[in-house]
């Protein structure tokens, strides 16, 4: 039996941007695709159902793949796979697999010799890389800092640090909700002529992208309170 297809789905990043970062290939493959594991189930639908592919939701089959996800469960949507029926992996926003538990599902299969396409979409790490102006020869995505206020801001001095000896673009995030604190604790620890990236909600209409250092930043009001935002230094 031929093994199925599984497909890294992009989604957007922002609302009712699918006709503008999206590409065709998308809609394709999801209209021929019947099985999806979803970061999560709500927002994967109401996304398929944007794209207006003439697929009936109720009759998809959606599987939980988020970090929780206990890995015997991954290994059971593998067999999925094995049977011959092509799965797409569909993230909360962006890329799947890029900061994202779809990677679970893609090592495994991997493992089981089944063919992984990825699909071109919007990443807001590669993004907000690009329109920064820093290296973009070398640098580290960290995901997201401590939590504490501790932690955090020797993280970001270590961040900071490696920057200028490696001369190395650090790119990190925060929950929306604490973007903020993120942005108080980087302005009061990082020096003055230290270059910071703010890049936040990518690809909306009110999309904020600006590059200066810390000390001009330090002059600027900003509240990033529940928008989604990648952090750069430099």
């Amino acid at each position: 039996m031929t093994k199925g297809i599984l497909y890294l789905i992009p989604t957007v990043l922002a609302e009712n941007t699918a006709e503008r970062v999206l590409s065709p290939q998308i809609k394709e493959i999801i209209a021929h695709t019947d099985h999806f594991f979803v970061e999560e189930l709500r927002t994967a639908r109401r996304f398929i159902s944007s794209l207006k592919t003439g697929k009936v939701i109720e009759n998809l089959h959606f599987y939980e793949l988020s970090k929780k996800t206990p890995e015997a469960q991954v290994r059971t949507y593998i067999k999925i796979l094995e049977g011959g029926h092509n799965a797409g992996v569909i993230s909360e926003a962006g890329c799947p697999g890029v900061a994202d538990p779809g990677s679970a599902v893609v090592r495994l299969a991997h493992k089981a010799g089944i063919r992984v396409v990825p699909l071109v979409g919007p990443s807001s790490i590669l993004l907000a890389l690009m329109a920064s102006g820093f290296s973009g020869q070398s640098f580290v995505f960290h995901g997201y800092l401590p939590i504490d206020r501790k932690g955090r801001i020797e993280r970001i001095k270590q961040l900071e640090k490696a920057a200028q000896e490696l001369k190395q673009t650090q790119i990190f995030m925060e929950t929306p909700f604490r973007n903020n604190q993120m942005l108080e604790d980087i302005l009061a620890q990082a020096q003055p002529q230290t270059q910071l990236c703010i890049a936040a909600n990518l690809t909306s209409p009110d999309e904020r992208l600006q590059t200066k250092t810390v000390g001009e930043w330090r002059k600027t009001k900003l509240d990033l309170h529940k928008i989604p935002t990648i952090f750069l230094l430099f």
